[in-house]
C-alpha cells in the first residue's frame, strides 16, 4: 500500500476512535444524568397508632398536620410527584380536601416502607426513587429532602439514603429520639432507641458530637419492590427499627448530615411544643 494511502487510512481510524471515543463520553454523561432521576415523594399516614391515635389528623395550628407535612414536601425541588398513601378513609377524604393525590393502602402494612412499596405498585408509573416522608414531621425543611435524594442519586452501592442532625442533650435518652452512628464515608454503621454510642460512665459525653436520625428516607425503587419479602432480623425486631433491617441483610446506607431542629410528633404533648415554636417563629 502506498505510504499516502496508509497515512490516510490511519488518519480514518485515529478519527473514528475519537469520534466512538466521544459518544461513548457522551452517552456515558447521559447516564450518569439520567441515573435514579425519576423521583416520587410518598407520605404514609395511618390512624391507628400505637402512641398517638389518629395523628396524621391532629390540628396544628389550624391546618392537619398531614397537610402541613405535605405542603412542605410540594416545595422540594427533586420530587416529580407528592403523594399521601393512607389506610383510612378519613385521612384520605381530608388529604383530598385539601389537594393531595391519595393512594389507598391495606391496614396489613408493618410499617411505612412497606406502605410505600404498596402505593408505588398501585400508581404503575415508573420511578427511580421514592422518598418515604414521615407524616409527623410537619416542619421537615425542603433541602433535607433534596439532599437525600441527591445523596442517593451519587451513591450507586447504596439503595438507602436518610438525614442526621445533632442531638441535643436532654433527648440523649429518649426512646422516641432515635440515634444513629456513620463511617467516615458517610454510610450508615448502626441506629438504636439507645443512647448512642454508650460509654463507661453511662451518661452524656458533652463533647460527643450524638447524631439523632430524622425519619426521612429515601430508596433506590428496585430495592423496596424486594424490601417486604426480606426476612425481619433480630436487630430490627430487638429495636423496632426498620432500618436496621436493611443494613442486617447486608446493604449500604447513605446519611448526610443537616442542620436541623427535629419538630416530631410522636406523642400528644408534642403538639403544644411545635405550636409554641412556631408562634414564636411567626410560622403560621
Amino acid at each position: 500500500m502506498p505510504s499516502s494511502s496508509k497515512s490516510w487510512a490511519i488518519h480514518c481510524l485515529a478519527t473514528g476512535a475519537v469520534v466512538a471515543m466521544g459518544f461513548g463520553v457522551l452517552a456515558y454523561y447521559r447516564q450518569l444524568i439520567s441515573f435514579r432521576s425519576r423521583v416520587i415523594g410518598i407520605i404514609p399516614a395511618r390512624y391507628a397508632s400505637t402512641r398517638f391515635q389518629g395523628k396524621p389528623l391532629v390540628q396544628i395550628l389550624g391546618k392537619p398536620m398531614i397537610q402541613r407535612t405535605w405542603e412542605r414536601a410540594k416545595l422540594a425541588t427533586t420530587l416529580d410527584h407528592v403523594v399521601v398513601a393512607t389506610d383510612d378513609d378519613k385521612i384520605a377524604e381530608y388529604c383530598r380536601g385539601f389537594g393531595a393525590d391519595v393512594v389507598m393502602t391495606s391496614e396489613s402494612c408493618r410499617n411505612g416502607t412497606e406502605r410505600c412499596n404498596e402505593a408505588l405498585q398501585k400508581i404503575g408509573k415508573k420511578y427511580d426513587v421514592v422518598v418515604n416522608i414521615q407524616g409527623d414531621e410537619p416542619l421537615i425543611e425542603p433541602e433535607i429532602i433534596d439532599g437525600i435524594v441527591k445523596a442517593l442519586q451519587a451513591a450507586p452501592d447504596a439503595v438507602f439514603s436518610t438525614a442526621v442532625t445533632s442531638l441535643k442533650p436532654e433527648d440523649a435518652f429518649d426512646p422516641n429520639r432515635v440515634k444513629c452512628v456513620v463511617d467516615n464515608r458517610g454510610y450508615a454503621i448502626y441506629f438504636s432507641r439507645g443512647l448512642l454510642p454508650f460509654n463507661k460512665s453511662g451518661k452524656v459525653n458533652p463533647r460527643f458530637p450524638y447524631l439523632l436520625h430524622l425519619g426521612i428516607q429515601s430508596y433506590d425503587a428496585n430495592f423496596l419492590k424486594i424490601y417486604p419479602e426480606l426476612p425481619q432480623t433480630p436487630l430490627q425486631l430487638e429495636e423496632d427499627l426498620e432500618q436496621l433491617k436493611v443494613l442486617e441483610n447486608g446493604y449500604k446506607m447513605k446519611v448526610i448530615k443537616v442542620d436541623h431542629e427535629s419538630h416530631g410528633v410522636d406523642v400528644p404533648e408534642d403538639v403544644e411544643k411545635i405550636e409554641n415554636y412556631m408562634r414564636e417563629r411567626n410560622l403560621l
